[in-house]
């Protein structure tokens, strides 16, 4: 894309969509590599994701063994004008499990507190809970039928975002007096 001017209204759609939403839908690998779905609920940080997750919870134990992983962050059902075309944002992303005593845990727990509020100082009280920051490693902003974008780069923007243009086609039916001739 070009534009810009259009980009730069993209990726602060994308933060501002981002912003509004509480959980995201987390895909992990186990260790025999099958993924595992689930939920969490997250904040954003510097150009990245913060999620707090259990030892207990599988996708806790599944990142802790497996840094590589997708999200998606999706329109609630009951605000979507088609449930066809939900506005999301899906991200690939690489983990790290973040130590207690770093600076960047603190910063994590502050924005998932700032996010969720008092429950997250709780929830961090606990020796099973650790902070993962998730790392955009390129993405997809689907805003409608037809309006789908690829986020390339290590951000929660991109450093460039594309219109995909491979959009959807009709199919053909040919009837069988049509195959007989």
């Amino acid at each position: 894309m070009k534009n810009k001017g259009l980009e730069q209204r993209l990726g602060d759609e994308i933060i501002d969509f981002l912003n509004t939403r509480k959980t995201l839908n987390l895909a992990s690998l186990d260790e025999d590599g099958y993924p595992y779905a689930s939920y969490a609920p997250y904040a954003t940080g510097d150009e990245c994701i913060y999620v707090l997750l259990s030892d207990i919870a599988i996708h806790g134990k599944n990142l802790k063994n497996n840094p590589k992983a997708a999200v998606q962050i999706v329109e609630d059902e009951s605000e979507a004008a088609t449930i066809f075309a939900r506005i999301r944002v899906n991200y690939q992303v690489q983990a790290k499990h973040l130590a207690l005593d770093s600076d960047e845990y603190k910063v994590g727990i502050e924005q998932l507190f700032q996010k969720h509020g008092e429950r997250i100082h709780k929830l961090a009280e606990l020796s099973d809970f650790n902070l993962f920051r998730l790392t955009p490693l390129g993405g997809r902003y689907v805003k409608d039928f037809g309006r789908a974008f690829a986020i390339a780069g290590n951000t929660l923007c991109g450093e460039s975002i594309d219109r995909l243009r491979d959009g959807h086609k009709a199919r053909i039916i040919v009837s069988e007096e049509a195959k007989a001739s």
